[in-house]
């Protein structure tokens, strides 16, 4: 499998400007159907790991061979632009898909066909999903203007919660793989905040990170206190103690957007 990568730069004089505003993002042509389209998110099969689903501009892909070929997979989805995908970890045939434009779609057969599910999230860009890995029929969802939204019933209503997160946009969020009720938040200019309550309310937990835009959030699934964060300018940073302290660990990252 072939891998090539079209990072910005400057667009030559013959591309159109459609194709100018597309060399913005990171373009992966993989062998297959996936050829030139922008994919936004990827998801892999906890339990098939050879299995790939790819969000495009142009709806969901699946790969069933490691990333060989792709096929389309967006029955319900009309090609919609989708923004981020999750994958049940418990049953891994049910997936969920925020749309760019708005609203969550999911499919309980492996991507074969996406039905609507979220009435309340209709007109808002979902940025980012995150399912509960003990309890996976709650499901969270991130507005791209701001909020995070909740379901507890695999998606079929939806509620906007969290006490301290007002105003703040969310980028990314990591639930603890041990206590799910411990959930981390990177916001736009807020640095990280944590919820020890299943996100009912929340702080901030910046000491020692000096780069308060948070775009990324990863968790250790063995040793759920080590956390990292990208951010835009200051590289990555590591906390070994649930987010209390972070440490920069950015050498050759130095002023990378992560």
């Amino acid at each position: 499998m072939k891998v090539r990568l079209l990072v910005r730069g400057t667009c030559p004089k013959f591309l159109s400007l459609m194709l100018c505003i597309f060399l913005f993002s990171t373009f992966i042509a993989y062998a297959g159907t996936l050829t030139y389209l922008s994919a936004s998110c990827l998801a892999i099969d906890p339990l098939t790991p050879t299995t790939i689903y790819a969000g495009t501009r142009s709806g969901v892909f699946k790969s069933t061979d490691a990333g060989d070929s792709w096929t389309q997979v967006s029955t319900g989805l009309a090609n919609l632009p989708v923004a981020s995908l999750a994958i049940n970890p418990l049953t891994p045939t049910t997936i969920y898909t925020g749309i760019q434009y708005g609203g969550v779609f999911k499919s309980t057969n492996g991507g074969d066909s996406w039905t609507q599910v979220s009435t309340e999230l209709t007109d808002f860009p979902v940025d980012f999903l995150a399912i509960d890995p003990l309890t996976p029929a709650t499901v969270y969802a991130g507005i791209w203007n701001g909020g995070i939204y909740k379901s507890t019933n695999k998606g079929d209503s939806w509620m906007e919660f969290g006490t301290g997160l007002t105003g703040q946009q969310v980028n990314s969020l990591v639930i603890d793989p041990l206590t799910s009720t411990i959930i981390y938040a990177g916001t736009q200019y807020g640095g990280v905040f944590k919820s020890t309550n299943g996100g009912d309310s929340w702080i901030q937990v910046n000491t020692g990170l000096t780069d308060l835009c948070v775009f990324s959030l990863a968790i250790d699934p063995l040793t759920s206190t080590i956390i990292y964060a990208g951010t835009q300018y200051g590289g990555v940073f590591k906390s070994t103690d649930g987010g209390d302290s972070w440490t920069a660990v950015s050498t050759g990252l130095t002023d990378q957007n992560v």
